[in-house]
């Protein structure tokens, strides 16, 4: 095989499929990316058996082949060479030659042969999403998916289709977030939970552009995104997602409407004395017109006012202030709607339309001093 890329396409391609490298395995093919240059493209691949990702790039093939090269040498070797024409040269025992300018590389590389290809996926159900829409909807959910392996199925999102919107739903176990988008056209209902890990890399190598679509295909064990010369090839967590509906009642004795970035900029302050891994929750007192933030941590204390516009009943709740970060950091509107009914129970961060629900699960603060 034989073939001449610049670095930047190859360094690009790269980049997007070794996303699929696994860290550990105790195969040691899948630590290769394997590049394929036999039918008239050049092709690059990587696969760690959960999730796969193909891309094409731009080159020159002047003798056709396929040779698999460990990803993180290869990686790092095309990285470190000069912005110039990069030849890629292998013979019958897998010797790979790597030339860009003066500099020279010659790798052992294996046989393409024994590379797990990504799975051929029939593609009956298929979802057209701008790329913008998907790498938003993703950005504003994944924070709260679990990053424990107990529950398989915290560890991932609820994509849930029905007509012309797609409801995409995380959490785990302390707080739930949804988000609702409008689709093009309308599809008949698919309900699949996807690995968190998965969207995460989705969500990194997909350009975002709000004129580019990503088609995603589903069948009963994987899920397929294909944008410009890249397709990822996922399997999907199995098992029925948990009933969310009934935790998400529209009953409240408080509600506060709040200017978005002063809350939030006063939550971040407050988080200036809390130590990592230190629990303390922050301490919300709400009154008729304003609501009070107060944190005392082994650091100090912090207590500030916020304006804000209260119907029902007074009330003191305690949260962890990451939770409320989290939430309002992706959420775009200048007011939030905070929906309360007593210390205990959960508060509901949504807008009138319900297109996000952030719900927060509330933490005892009785042993505060």
């Amino acid at each position: 095989m034989k073939l001449v890329c610049t670095k930047s396409n190859l360094l690009n391609g790269l980049q997007i499929v070794s996303k699929a490298v696994p860290n550990k395995t105790t195969m040691s093919i899948l630590e290769c990316i394997l590049v394929d240059a036999t039918k008239g493209i050049i092709q690059l691949t990587a696969n760690d058996m959960e999730l796969g990702i193909e891309t094409t790039i731009e080159g020159d093939i002047v003798e056709k082949g396929i040779i698999a090269l460990d990803a993180k040498v290869f990686l790092e070797i095309v990285r470190k060479l000069p912005d110039s024409d990069i030849t890629i040269e292998t013979d019958a025992s897998f010797k790979t030659v790597i030339t860009c300018e003066k500099a020279k590389f010659t790798i052992i590389g294996k046989s393409g042969e024994d590379f797990s290809y990504l799975p051929v996926i029939e593609k009956e159900n298929q979802v057209i999403v701008s790329q913008f829409t998907l790498k938003e909807v993703v950005r504003q959910t994944i924070f709260s998916i679990s990053d424990n392996d107990n529950n398989k199925l915290m560890t991932g999102e609820l994509f849930d289709i029905n007509g012309d919107e797609l409801k995409v739903v995380s959490l785990d176990g302390h707080r739930i977030s949804i988000r609702k988008i409008q689709l093009k056209n309308s599809y008949d209902p698919i309900k699949v939970v996807v690995p968190g890990k998965t969207l995460n890399e989705v969500s990194k190598i997909l350009p975002g552009d709000a004129d580019s679509d990503v088609t995603i295909s589903f069948t009963a064990k994987h899920i397929v995104f294909e944008f410009g010369n890249t397709v990822v090839v996922s399997r999907l967590i199995e098992g029925e997602y948990f009933r969310i509906d009934q935790m998400l009642s529209s009953d409240y004795e408080t509600k506060v409407t709040i200017n978005k970035k002063e809350l939030l900029s006063c939550i971040d302050r407050a988080t200036l004395l809390v130590k990592e891994g230190d629990k303390k929750p922050i301490i919300i007192n709400i009154t008729d017109e304003s609501m009070e933030l107060k944190i005392n941590s082994i650091v100090g204390s912090m207590n500030e006012e916020i304006d804000i516009d209260k119907k029902g009943k007074d009330l003191m709740i305690g949260f962890n202030p990451k939770f409320l970060i989290d939430a309002l950091r992706v959420i775009d509107d200048e007011e939030v709607d905070l929906y309360m009914v007593n210390p205990k129970a959960p508060c509901f961060i949504k807008n009138e339309e319900e297109s996000y629900i952030y719900l927060i699960l509330p933490v005892n603060f009785t042993t505060v001093s």
